[in-house]
């Protein structure tokens, strides 16, 4: 079972608010379609597509103040905020279904919340359920309930952990605008193990970004016990057909 996570710097224009990127976008979901349809099976044991904010969650979630830490007891705000990202989904799900990717969406806000502690608490029966059932769940980042802070930002990083996690996937993969993780020349660093070794070349996202950038993302892949690879859009299909392209995590 593959976890896939479309970074919202691919399937949005991040500088512009509420932007899609609509080749991107397009170019994602005919890697997914095409990997559906593979006489190989590379999906056979079922698929789960996470996307990012990009330009409709981040800046949103901006203008209000919230991030991951730092919630927000306005309904409206909540509202705005997810309700940007149920359009960015809609926008996903729509590329996806007129592929016939059996795509359906899944909504955090409603299953989700971080306790006292901060910790995140997904329940993941219904995702589990809707892939044994022949569907590919499509998850995004949203704002959750979080105890003593109202709504929280949950990223997309965070929940690739969560229910990679949960659901004992074989493969996890992030595809960004960048072949992997790069140094400080600008190549790719093939292998990383731990944070240590990149921390001084790891910077923050170059546009609003409530959720870490490039560092959130390699520290969150560390906590997982499989490897997870991160690549350019360029190499989705190769990594849909079992293939290891740019970065690998471990």
């Amino acid at each position: 079972m593959i976890v896939l996570k479309l970074g919202g710097s691919v399937v949005t224009h991040k500088d512009r608010a509420e932007t899609v990127d609509g080749e991107a976008l397009d170019r994602a979901a005919d890697a997914v379609a095409a990997a559906l349809e593979s006489p190989d099976d590379a999906l056979a044991d079922g698929l789960v597509v996470v996307h990012g904010g990009g330009s409709f969650g981040h800046h949103n979630a901006s203008d209000h103040g919230v991030t991951t830490t730092a919630g927000t007891h306005d309904a409206l705000a909540v509202q705005d905020v997810h309700g940007a990202m149920k359009t960015l989904n809609a926008f996903v799900l729509s590329r996806l279904l007129e592929r016939d990717v059996p795509a359906v969406p899944v909504h955090p806000l409603s299953a989700a919340h971080r306790d006292e502690a901060g910790d995140l608490q997904l329940p993941t029966g219904q995702v589990e359920t809707l892939l044994g059932e022949g569907f590919v769940p499509v998850v995004h980042g949203d704002l959750v309930a979080h105890a003593g802070e109202g709504a929280t930002v949950v990223s997309g990083d965070e929940l690739v952990v969560e229910l990679a996690a949960d659901l004992e996937a074989d493969r996890i993969g992030l595809c960004s605008t960048v072949p992997g993780v790069l140094d400080d020349e600008g190549a790719v660093i093939d292998d990383i193990s731990s944070f240590d070794s990149v921390a001084d070349v790891l910077g923050e996202s170059d546009a609003t970004d409530v959720t870490g950038g490039m560092a959130a993302k390699v520290r969150a892949l560390l906590d997982l016990e499989a490897g997870a690879s991160v690549f350019g859009l360029e190499d989705l299909e190769a990594f849909l057909a079992g293939e290891e392209p740019g970065t690998t995590v471990r």
